[in-house]
């Protein structure tokens, strides 16, 4: 037993909302119930309809006031339990034939109004619209947090400010600009601008670094709580024995692996995003990077556990700092890849890796095809674990190089790829032979190494930075970045495929790949509004041809709003499902990045 706290949302295409008439009290029931019949229903569906509502939710002997909410009048309506039936009735409609059913928090039962998803009975979900807060509930909610964290700039609501922290320069997706911008600095600081979220109905998006492309931290029509993270950023403890650091959400990979550098600490957090990417974010969109091919994506073991704030306003740590753990599933990967949507992050304790000595290599060919075939031939040799990148760029980005003026001396305009070789001295030499072998074997017409740690240390910021070699190409142009993910083995062709697509559009475009797992990024330019539609409609065609490859709408930038109508085709209906189930259990008033990862109704499922 347990007490009550559930509401009846919807009766087949009409929204309801339950009101207990009794201090009523939920039992546990065993025993099959007959549900009074109704046209169009079997007769195990009847007996299915009534095990669940009396068996799950419903007192015996109960009753319950309904509102039905119909063409924007709430008509009263009734839910009676008994030993033998139930009946949802109405003084206008009549007989009710079925019910959507949603667990919700005591609280929350005054309102008649959905605030999430909803589950029907026969196992279907969907995702009513929430009722959010009014503008003066917004008004209200801005009070509320200058009191709570007073300061200068702690609370910022100008123009610049809004517009800055809700949109990106490099993303073309759909923006809105925030109603308020927030500055924590603690994990205290989080649960107040939580509790003052959820209070006003105000939805809330967590910031970073601000490099998501995919449209992550847009604002909210309604309204929206910007929460700027970027501030916590310290390094809160280095355990060197153990080989991990605790820090808070807003510290840089980047500053990390240096900070280890300048205490001669012979570690470094191996997942290498684009440059300004945070813990928090790298998070959130479970990233990886061209480290990836060695030590894998976020969603490996690198996050041994985070802190979190959850939507209902409790702190919880995931798990302890152990190397492993089998107590329990692991609910730190929950929030990996979830995009802000479960929780957010405050500290996360970090798995380190060896620094080891590396070698960096140059090999071009005269297509990728030959290229990819060779890397997959060299990661499938016993050397293959000494390779720790291994990077395409192709031959419009080695154009877009030698343009932006960034080396000394042009490369030759080939698809190429970068190497970058670790372990001993022994064991590079010797991986070194293998590798010049086989790329010689697959038609390589040039492979040298970087004479200089200066040089190595060149060729490997020309790959980083290639977003900007390819707007230095075309000045007075933006750039369109996306990527997908496929089989190794279906690389070449869709590398072939898209650049040939992308030639018959007419649009320029450079591309890179983290080759060794099947992801590529391609970076398409375009100077006005009829190239950009354009542009987007070619990279619907690419998600589309990755994913009838086996593959995946994104790599490593995750979803965001830009590929939340693919999540279907590739996932699957119920697999999604899942996916909103999690989301309506943990944040049930969907507050927390609302609009983002998840499709909100069947009609995003596929792009037509």
């Amino acid at each position: 037993m347990f007490p009550l706290s559930t509401r009846v949302l919807a009766a087949r295409g009409c929204h309801l909302s339950l009101r207990p008439s009794c201090n009523a009290i939920i039992r546990s029931c065993k025993a099959s119930y007959h549900y009074s019949p109704s046209s169009g229903r079997t007769t195990q569906d009847h007996v299915r309809i009534g095990k669940f509502v009396l068996g799950s939710l419903l007192a015996i002997g109960t009753s319950y006031h309904v509102f039905q909410y119909r063409e924007h009048r709430l008509i009263p309506a009734r839910l009676e339990a008994g030993a033998t039936a139930t009946h949802v009735t109405s003084s206008e409609f009549g007989e009710l034939s079925s019910a959507y059913l949603q667990r919700s928090g005591p609280d929350e039962l005054s309102s008649a109004s959905g605030t999430g998803g909803t589950t029907d009975i026969f196992g279907s979900s969907s995702s009513s619209t929430p009722t959010y807060g009014s503008p003066e509930n917004v008004r209200k909610a801005i009070e509320e947090l200058r009191d709570a964290l007073p300061g200068k700039n702690r609370v910022q609501t100008s123009p610049d400010s809004l517009r800055v922290h809700g949109s990106s320069d490099h993303s073309y997706h759909p923006s809105c600009p925030h109603s308020v911008v927030v500055m924590a600095h603690t994990t205290d600081d989080v649960v107040k601008v939580v509790n003052i979220s959820r209070k006003y109905r105000v939805p809330i998006i967590a910031l970073g670094g601000a490099t998501s492309i995919e449209g992550h931290f847009t604002g909210f029509p309604s309204g929206s709580i910007c929460l700027d993270l970027s501030a916590m950023n310290m390094i809160l403890e280095i355990n060197e024995a153990d080989g991990d650091l605790r820090c808070q959400p807003g510290a840089k990979w980047e500053d990390i692996n240096n900070t280890l550098k300048d205490r001669d600490i012979p570690l470094f957090f191996p997942l290498d995003p684009g440059p300004g990417a945070t813990i928090g974010g790298m998070i959130g969109t479970g990233c990886s990077g061209t480290n990836a091919v060695r030590y894998g994506t976020a969603k490996a073991e690198w996050f041994l556990n985070i802190t979190v704030v959850l939507p209902s306003g409790k702190v919880i740590k995931t798990r302890r700092r152990a190397r492993k753990s089998s107590a329990g599933f692991d609910i730190t990967k929950l929030f990996i890849g979830a995009e802000g949507t479960l929780g957010i992050v405050t500290e996360a304790t970090l798995r380190l890796a060896p620094r080891v000595p590396t070698k960096v290599a140059m090999a071009q060919f005269p297509d990728v095809e030959k290229a990819v075939s060779a890397v997959q031939q060299i990661l499938n040799t016993p050397y293959g674990p000494n390779i720790q990148c291994v990077e395409l760029l192709d031959d419009h980005m080695m154009a877009a190089i030698n343009t932006a003026g960034v080396v000394d001396a042009p490369y030759p305009v080939q698809d190429t790829l970068f190497f970058k070789i670790q372990g001993s001295p022994e064991s590079i030499r010797d991986t070194s032979n293998v590798v010049q072998e086989i790329v010689q074997r697959h038609g390589s017409t040039r492979f040298e190494f970087a004479a200089t740690e200066e040089e190595a240390g060149e060729m490997w910021e020309n790959r980083k930075y290639a977003f900007f070699s390819t707007l230095a190409t075309h000045p007075g142009s933006k750039v369109w970045t996306t990527d997908v993910c496929v089989p190794v083995s279906r690389l070449p062709q869709l590398v072939y495929e898209t650049k040939e697509d992308l030639a018959k559009a007419g649009l320029k475009s450079t591309i890179v790949g983290h080759v060794g797992d099947g992801n590529f990024h391609a970076l398409i330019l375009f100077k006005d509004e009829e190239e950009l539609r354009s542009v987007g409609a070619a990279v619907h065609r690419l998600v589309h041809r990755a994913i009838q490859m086996d593959g995946t709408c994104t790599g490593e930038h995750g979803v965001g709003v830009g590929k939340t109508e693919y999540l279907v085709e590739e996932l699957g209906e119920d697999t999604v499902e899942l996916m909103k189930t999690v989301k309506n259990a943990i944040d049930p008033l969907n507050l927390f990045n609302p609009g983002k990862l998840y499709p909100e109704n069947n009609e995003d499922k596929t792009h037509k």
